[in-house]
């Protein structure tokens, strides 16, 4: 037998390989340069159970001596993820919030700001009902995300308008579902836009924050079906976010953090959701259940959780294999953040031009409520304005809580209107300006560390006397009265001297209405609120009443825009607006304010409080089912003081040329809109669908099944707009048989203005009813 030789050259290359091959098999693993497996193989115990929880937050017992990763990287943020150098793991940093980001405007030995833009607030984006401009308003929103070096952003918030006086309620879009998940949909493909990640919340049925940390919603599967899930469902389906939060909240007596048929079997199996889902903060009880219901992260991240988790991974309680799911699924998410692929971030975005989508996208979302004898736009002639109400002078921008945001400046409504050239009584504005001075100082002044978080106590309003008064209708062409609410997490809001007017505001507007309408001069009444209040007994005596929300820092701007008609308000309302808080169903069902401080410090840090079982605050019988909003009020034919979706203009609009086309189970309905006034103006054009009976479910006499907004129209122009909607969104969930059915029989598709003023009506048949799917069985 011959034996080869193999040259010195060959010996050094089969060397260097066997080197080579025995370096990379002792090579630690590093996240995106081996397998995801590897990297998760490569972990400890200790490992992976920091990685499942946040890093902590400072001033509570924390995961571990990383607590102030979060300050460190981008103060005033209000998480992050936990860093594993030697795996090449680094921190992600998750923010508030859904009016705009939430960071720390000054840093220590920083002689740079870091303010962002305070855009509107969620009710009023939604009532713009154009899913373009929500989508823009993202694109900026998440540019500054990306900008300051934060890599998931805690919003939107899409929990359903449930009852009128829930405090988050100026966060979250509509009452209606297919809103909700429109608006949400459109708002996470903006800011996702930027490479950077959303968080939609509160993942389900939050509807209150009384208690919100122990209450549980008690909610049918068709409701939660039909109403409290559909329109997360819409955002998941159609923007496909990076994450999703749970909430507080148990849902039938289970929380929702460990709540697996929630978690796993409807949003990730139902639904193909494939991000992570993390706790709100210091949410849920049970760490193995949470991770096991697949609540991948748990925040801020707590020294208990971590201990459980460990000894948990080490006795069994917890397999392996559901931690590296959840492991698996955070790391991926690490993987698309801009800090992981190493970002130049500039700490510099263009605010200025921020502040030009804010101020658009607020006055756009504004509802003309009430026009009479064409009092707005304002006239060439009007110049001088008697501005009466506090909220007038100091404009509030947004809620409080983790939905504020940092902003540089407000713009209030007089500065805005001087701005835009007009001259307010000077009077009447020393007048306003001594009196806040002094309530104010007449307020306690609160050091504790959760002050920034809790609404501001409203000074009571004051009646003018009747000198002022003489002297504003001498001196003045016309009178405003702005009336304002402040609202936010922890608290829900009041019936009296909130959803209903205060005895002084309703004074106010009695006094002031009198004494000018008497000389000829017109009184408007603007709305700088969060949410619905009472409008039935007061809206006769005004000439014209604006809803301009809570419309973030150019707020004074935008409304001023409405008022002389740069822009001509196109916003509808995204709410039913009730004759009475009694009117609402929910009503019986929704907490009564037991004190002034609805907000116990102890939900900070406890990990469960004791259930006492007390109605509407212990737990809240959803009774009204479907019937939420406008779907009750119709049912029940129960008066209203505005309906959903209305909302007037300075000009008119005529629908004509309506079809409707049927093809494989998908609907097509077009109609031609035409400005017939005289300003150039947008339509919101809503389709709503009204069902045959049933055998199988109870139906709405109609449900709103799409939407759309046309371009702005000049006098005499027209635009064809295409509405769809498919087979599968006309089933209604059947409990018995957990499943998705459409009925036959005759349908109507209804094409109006509102959910009362429709203009087209175009019927068609289903000849059989069909199951559409077959759905795990929850609730």
């Amino acid at each position: 037998m011959r034996t080869k030789i193999l040259k010195p050259g060959t010996i050094s290359c089969l060397i260097g390989l066997l080197t080579a091959q025995l370096m990379f098999a002792q090579e630690t693993p590093q996240l995106g340069k081996h397998p995801m497996e590897s990297v998760i193989n490569a972990m400890t115990i200790e490992e992976k159970a920091h990685l499942l929880i946040g890093t902590g937050m400072a001033g509570m017992n924390s995961n571990s001596s990383a607590v102030g990763q979060t300050q460190i990287l981008v103060p005033g943020s209000a998480g992050t993820t936990y860093p594993i150098p030697r795996l090449g793991i680094p921190s992600i940093v998750l923010a508030d919030g859904p009016a705009g980001l939430r960071i720390a405007p000054l840093r220590d030995h920083d002689p740079n700001t870091y303010y962002c833009t305070g855009f509107p607030v969620g009710s009023l984006l939604a009532s713009t009902w154009n899913t373009e401009l929500v989508e823009n308003t993202g694109k900026a929103m998440g540019n500054e995300v990306l900008e300051y070096g934060v890599d998931v952003l805690l919003a939107p918030a899409m929990n359903i308008h449930r009852n009128p006086l829930c405090g988050r309620n100026f966060e979250y879009y509509s009452e209606d579902p297919v809103v909700t998940g429109k608006i949400a949909a459109a708002m996470v493909k903006g800011i996702q836009s930027n490479g950077v990640g959303t968080s939609i919340k509160h993942f389900a049925a939050n509807n209150q924050e009384t208690n919100r940390m122990n209450n549980d919603a008690r909610v049918a599967p068709r409701a939660m079906r039909e109403i409290y899930l559909k329109g997360f469902e819409i955002a998941v389906k159609e923007a496909q976010p990076w994450t999703v939060m749970s909430s507080y909240n148990y849902i039938n007596g289970i929380y929702t953090s460990e709540n697996k048929t929630l978690l796993t079997d409807i949003l990730r199996q139902e639904w193909g959701f494939k991000g992570v889902v993390m706790s709100d903060w210091l949410g849920g009880k049970h760490t193995v259940a949470q991770i096991e219901a697949g609540n991948d992260l748990l925040q801020p991240g707590q020294a208990y959780q971590y201990e459980e988790l460990v000894t948990a991974l080490k006795n069994g309680q917890l397999s392996m294999a559901d931690a590296n799911i959840s492991i698996a699924r955070i790391l991926e998410l690490v993987v698309r953040s801009p800090r992981f692929n190493k970002y130049s971030y500039s700490n510099k975005p263009d605010l200025k031009a921020h502040a030009d989508v804010a101020r658009k996208s607020a006055a756009e979302g504004m509802v003309l409520l009430k026009n009479d004898n064409a009092t707005l736009p304002l006239t060439v002639k009007t110049k001088n304005i008697a501005a009466f109400g506090i909220t007038s002078y100091d404009f509030i921008a947004g809620g409080t809580g983790s939905g504020d945001v940092n902003k540089a400046y407000t713009i209030s409504l007089t500065d805005g209107l001087k701005n835009a050239g007009y001259r307010i009584d000077k009077t009447i504005s020393s007048t306003y300006a001594n009196y806040r001075l002094e309530e104010l100082a007449k307020l306690p002044k609160d050091e504790s560390p959760f002050a920034q978080f809790m609404p501001k106590k409203p000074i009571e309003e004051i009646v003018p006397s009747t000198e002022l008064l003489d002297h504003a209708v001498k001196v003045n062409d016309i009178a405003l009265i702005t009336i304002g609410r402040s609202s936010g997490e922890f608290f829900d809001r009041k019936v009296d001297s909130d959803f209903n007017l205060s005895e002084n505001e309703q004074k106010l507007i009695n006094v002031v209405c009198d004494a000018f309408q008497k000389k000829g001069k017109k009184v408007i009444v603007i709305l700088n609120i969060g949410g619905v209040i009472e409008t039935a007994s007061w809206k006769s005596k005004p000439d014209a009443i604006l809803l301009a929300g809570q419309a973030g820092q150019e707020a004074g701007n935008a409304v001023a825009d409405a008022l002389y008609g740069k822009t001509n308000p196109s916003g509808k309302l995204t709410d039913t607006y009730p004759m009475t808080y009694a009117d609402a169903w929910s009503s019986e069902n929704f907490p009564k304010v037991i004190s002034d401080n609805q907000f116990d410090m102890s939900m900070i840090t406890s990990t469960g409080m004791v259930k006492n079982e007390k109605r509407n605050i212990d737990y809240t019988v959803y009774a009204e089912g479907i019937y939420v909003g406008y779907r009750y009020f119709e049912k029940f034919n129960i008066p209203v003081s505005y309906p959903f979706g209305y909302g007037l203009s300075y000009t008119s609009f005529e629908y004509s040329n309506a079809t409707l086309i049927e093809n494989n189970g998908g609907y097509s309905a077009t109609v031609t809109i035409k400005n017939t006034g005289k300003y150039p103006g947008k339509e919101v054009v809503q389709l709503y669908v009204a069902a045959p009976e049933s055998k199988y479910a109870d139906k709405p006499v109609k449900e709103l099944k799409a939407f759309a907004k046309t371009a702005v129209l000049k006098p005499g122009e027209s635009e064809t707009i295409t509405l769809k909607y498919t087979k599968a969104d006309l089933a209604s969930f059947n409990t018995l048989e957990q499943a998705w059915i459409t009925d036959a029989g005759k349908y109507k598709a209804q094409i109006g203005a509102s959910s009362v003023d429709m203009k087209v009506e175009l019927p068609f048949e289903i000849s059989n009813t069909e199951w559409m799917e077959k759905v795990n069985k929850a609730f």
